[in-house]
């Protein structure tokens, strides 16, 4: 499948939920990890904020690109960021939807705001 790059320099990102490792298979805990290096992957949560309309999102990032200083509901930086189609048959039942990853994930800050006076 294709993998389409994601433009994130008009949008506030939230992080919602903290880095934990990915799951690769729910049944024995097994983690995730990158094809090509080995390395374990992280997810996170986000909220992606642009143009006046939000979304909930996971993104993966390898573990070595989640950086120091992430707090909950604060900004971040997801350089990087793509996002991928897939679609799977699961018990019988065909499941698509969109897989998100960075390269990282780092402290941001808030942009400013439009017409704000100092």
């Amino acid at each position: 499948m294709r993998t389409i790059r994601v433009e994130t320099s008009a949008a506030t990102i939230l992080l919602t939920e903290a880095p934990e490792p990915k799951v690769r298979d729910r049944q024995t805990g097994e983690v995730a990890k990158d094809a090509v290096s080995g390395e374990t992957l992280m997810t996170i949560g986000v909220v992606y904020i642009e143009g006046g309309e939000s979304s909930l999102i996971k993104v993966t990032i390898p573990e070595s690109g989640v950086s120091e200083g992430l707090a909950l509901g604060a900004p971040v930086s997801l350089p990087g960021l793509v996002a991928r189609p897939w679609e799977s048959v699961f018990n019988g039942q065909q499941r698509h939807g969109i897989a998100y990853r960075s390269a990282a994930v780092t402290p941001a800050v808030f942009p400013a705001v439009v017409g704000a006076s100092a």
